[in-house]
């Protein structure tokens, strides 16, 4: 897990709902120190009651209460007890349960929509892809997504229980109102995402499931966060390239999201003034110089799709490889100034060009090591997403387990809303 460990919940908390009546301030404790509990396994599976405790600050028989209830409700499960070698009772080892709260994730990217479930730890155990076609409107998208999402919560097996569906948006999204405020390569503008996904669900066996709304790749930021275990990095930046650029910014095992949703559209950040005009109407943006219509060649035909340029390049085409590899060196100059801006400890490449392979990420690692040793500074992590397509659905679904096991940062974003 990205980040520390979470903090002793009690004091935090109890200055996070002053305000609130009795009653209201207990239940509300209560919730907090319940999913303290889920994060400390999330960072540390196979504690015991007695270690989580002590780890947590909190009573053994508040724990043991606490996780009694999770475990009935199907958040956790225990193990074989551990053989210590001392007298008496041996611990029993927690862990978080795979098997039956279900996370839903959807991304609606440009030409088609993916939807995943995974299981609380992250585990894909279903998915399916649902095209546009011809009706790319806002309207028709959300309800092919919403069909898709009550296809799949009625395949999965046995009793599972969905306990929430994210979304993954191409564009700046205000996560507290579902509002995607622009998505350039849709042509969407001010959507209400949120509010048109509840009314398609009304009257489904997932309406009134919880659903939260963020940026694609904030979302991936996510699933590299919550669900890949060994990748320990804070700062963690994803970087996303499609037909648009974007990042996923995690500091402090937190989600960087701006005041208005934008934060990481690195994609509209200017490294070349006066070059090549962008989907946003500027000129010498990454995603124009980056993005996968940049890697068409200059003198070639511009309806060739990402797999037509992956033919090219197999064939030998040296204009479109020359193309591929202008772009790669134009990534290795942004991900110069990412780097420079926040010194991550890791940077996760992901998106549909980064499927292309090293005729485009060598150039781009090149250019970046090429800065870095001009100014004998080390060169940072970068890797490419373990998830590939399904990076952002996959994310999507990581981002319900990042807020419903977070709920102090809810409270604050409500606060903050209000």
């Amino acid at each position: 897990m990205a980040g520390d460990a979470p903090r002793p919940a009690a004091a935090t908390a109890a200055r996070a709902i002053a305000g609130m009546d009795a009653a209201g301030q207990q239940r509300r404790l209560k919730g907090v120190n319940r999913m303290t509990l889920v994060r400390q396994l999330c960072a540390q599976p196979g504690l015991s009651r007695a270690d989580l405790a002590a780890s947590v600050r909190l009573t053994k028989s508040t724990v043991g209460l606490l996780v009694r209830e999770l475990i009935a409700e199907g958040w956790l499960l225990e193990r074989e007890s551990v053989a210590t070698g001392d007298i008496g009772r041996r611990p029993t080892p927690l862990f978080i349960d795979p098997h039956r709260l279900v996370l839903l994730g959807a991304e609606i990217g440009i030409e088609s929509t993916r939807v995943v479930a995974t299981s609380l730890v992250g585990e894909v155990l279903a998915g399916t892809q649902v095209e546009h076609g011809r009706d790319r409107g806002a309207n028709a998208c959300i309800a092919r997504l919403a069909a898709a999402l009550v296809d799949l919560r009625a395949r999965l097996q046995g009793t599972r229980e969905v306990i929430g569906i994210g979304i993954g948006l191409p564009g700046g999204v205000d996560e507290a109102t579902g509002v995607l405020h622009f998505a350039p390569n849709l042509g969407w503008r001010q959507v209400a995402v949120g509010a048109l996904l509840d009314a398609a669900l009304a009257g489904t066996a997932l309406a009134g499931v919880a659903l939260f709304l963020q940026n694609e790749a904030d979302v991936a930021a996510v699933g590299e966060l919550e669900f890949e275990s060994d990748a320990a990095a804070d700062p963690l930046l994803y970087v996303s390239i499609n037909q648009g650029v974007g990042a996923g910014v995690i500091v402090g095992d937190r989600l960087l999201i701006g005041s208005r949703g934008f934060a990481g559209e690195i994609g509209h950040t200017i490294l070349q003034p006066a070059g090549p005009l962008c989907s946003c109407g500027r000129r010498g943006c990454a995603e124009a110089l980056i993005g996968v219509r940049a890697m068409l060649p200059a003198h070639g035909p511009h309806g060739v799709s990402l797999k037509g340029i992956a033919r090219k390049l197999a064939a030998g085409d040296a204009d479109t490889r020359q193309a591929v590899e202008a772009a790669g060196v134009h990534l290795g100059t942004l991900l110069q100034n990412l780097a420079a801006a926040y010194d991550p400890a890791c940077i996760v490449l992901g998106g549909a060009g980064v499927a292309l392979g090293d005729a485009f990420v060598e150039p781009a690692l090149r250019a970046l090591r090429g800065y870095c040793g001009a100014a004998n500074l080390p060169v940072p992590e970068v890797r490419r997403s373990r998830r590939g397509a399904d990076a952002v659905a996959v994310g999507a679904a990581a981002l319900v387990r990042y807020r419903l096991t977070r709920p102090l940062n809810v409270l604050a974003s409500n606060k903050a809303a209000a």
